[in-house]
């Protein structure tokens, strides 16, 4: 029974990659060719600044996270390299977010527009400020030698859940994002509104398919 559930574990991840790569594609295909591009130094096209965000924001906290989340729990290795291959992918989307929400501000200034108005960046700001708290609290709970096998196996349950929840806040503010880009461009073509709606569909479907791969995965080792 034990391996039936890291077979499905298995095969979800297929679906979470699949679904991950295609909204990243989706959304390259959405900023270059219906948004003008990504330039984070241009200074006389802010669009461009602006268009950095998303995709930063996408790779960082919802595709980079969503990997690290399944090579904790779905990857054959041993555990330490587990372990590592899951802080480095969590710093290096902590990092990218850095970039992702200065470019958001650097466009705001240019563009004469006023910081943390809507409910998407009320959400994304404070997913990216419990992603950096998660991270110190993971490293000093797991990496530190001052914490002992009992504090780690008593912490191990509200750091998953809190994983968890940060992906599915990162994915909301994806989606009230695209909302609100959507409407704040009003925009009538068809075509750029309907991949943006697939865009949005299979970010939330990577999210999905991630959680169910780490619900269902059965690791032998600690969970430390």
């Amino acid at each position: 029974m034990d391996y039936n559930y890291r077979h499905s574990s298995r095969r979800l991840t297929i679906f979470a990659h699949f679904f991950g790569v295609l909204a990243f594609i989706l959304m390259l295909i959405w900023l270059l060719h219906y948004r003008g591009g990504l330039q984070y130094d241009s200074y006389d096209n802010y669009d461009r600044v602006f268009n950095v965000h998303p995709f930063l924001m996408y790779c960082a906290f919802i595709f980079l996270a969503g990997e690290a989340m399944m090579a904790y729990k779905t990857v054959q290795a041993s555990h330490h390299s587990q372990k590592i291959a899951h802080m480095v992918l969590h710093l290096s989307a902590f990092i990218l977010g850095v970039i992702g929400i200065s470019a958001v501000f650097k466009f705001h200034d240019m563009a004469g527009i006023e910081d943390m108005y809507s409910l998407h960046s009320w959400i994304g700001l404070s997913t990216f400020c419990l992603f950096g708290m998660q991270w110190l609290f993971g490293l000093f709970s797991f990496f530190s030698p001052a914490a002992t096998p009992e504090t780690r196996m008593r912490v191990a349950p509200l750091h998953r859940a809190a994983g968890r929840a940060l992906l599915y806040l990162s994915i909301c503010a994806a989606l009230t994002g695209i909302i609100e880009k959507f409407t704040f461009q009003r925009l009538k073509n068809e075509r750029e509104a309907r991949l943006m709606n697939f865009m949005g569909l299979s970010i939330l479907l990577f999210g999905i398919f991630v959680d169910l791969s780490v619900a269902l995965a059965r690791d032998s080792s600690p969970p430390y």
